[in-house]
């Protein structure tokens, strides 16, 4: 697993407390050549794995974001793997838009938020741990709706370009960060449609076949990862190993 990775590499997973991130991080606990893994979430996660370090922040915060930075210190980061993400939210009132009179600004302002700018203030306060020469991979979950070239359906209109913000938000410093490090891999993934909290509302027309466990989405992008190399850095991929057009 991971092979462009030395054995006790060290990793980071934001969002560990969704289904997505959750399942990632039991995962990369499955190998042994994890040598410590920092696990973010806004609520309280318990491990008696010894290789975990247990952060409870809110990362869309910039408290959350720099006292993740003051763990690291720093030091080498091998693997961020970002899971932070969300499409509705009844106390912030977002939900995804059917209609144009649906869209409101606060709403796509706090979306944009969470989706795009998270990510981005991440790696800006990671920055000292992912330059250098190690080998280092930067894997942010992004969505096909958020391509522009495969929009042939509308709306979701904060969603949508949420994720396609995020894509050149990542894009863009892959090729900043290539600089800094020339084994550094940036990927935006989409990991289909997961029975998660954040898709639960909208399960109900998804063939059961196209519902995915959180388990399989972890491993399935595992496998995704672990075939990208440098050169395949500011990239969009899906689940099956499938590029995306932007």
């Amino acid at each position: 697993m991971l092979d462009h990775l030395p054995d006790g590499f060290t990793a980071l997973v934001t969002g560990a407390g969704g289904g997505i991130g959750s399942a990632m991080v039991e995962a990369l606990l499955d190998s042994p050549r994890v040598g410590q893994l920092l696990v973010v979430s806004r609520t309280e996660r318990f491990h008696d794995d010894e290789r975990v370090t247990p952060l409870k922040v809110d990362i869309t915060t910039k408290e959350g974001i720099d006292a993740v930075a003051r763990v690291l210190q720093g030091r080498p980061l091998h693997l961020l793997f970002n899971a932070v993400g969300t499409l509705h939210d009844h106390e912030q009132g977002v939900a995804p838009e059917k209609r144009l009179e649906q869209f409101d600004v606060s709403a796509f302002t706090r979306v944009m938020h969470v989706n795009a700018a998270t990510p981005l203030r991440l790696l800006t306060a990671l920055n000292g741990s992912l330059k250098g020469s190690h080998p280092c991979i930067v894997a942010s979950l992004s969505a096909r709706v958020g391509s522009i070239g495969d929009n042939g359906f509308g709306g979701w209109y904060s969603y949508r370009a949420s994720k396609a913000a995020h894509n050149m938000l990542m894009k863009t410093a892959a090729i900043e960060l290539a600089r800094l490090n020339e084994q550094m891999i940036v990927l935006c993934l989409h990991p289909g449609t997961t029975d998660t909290a954040l898709s639960q509302p909208f399960q109900a027309r998804v063939p059961k076949d196209k519902l995915f466990t959180p388990a399989f989405v972890a491993g399935r992008l595992l496998t995704v990862i672990d075939q990208r190399r440098p050169e395949d850095t500011g990239s969009f991929w899906d689940w099956a190993g499938e590029p995306i057009e932007w």
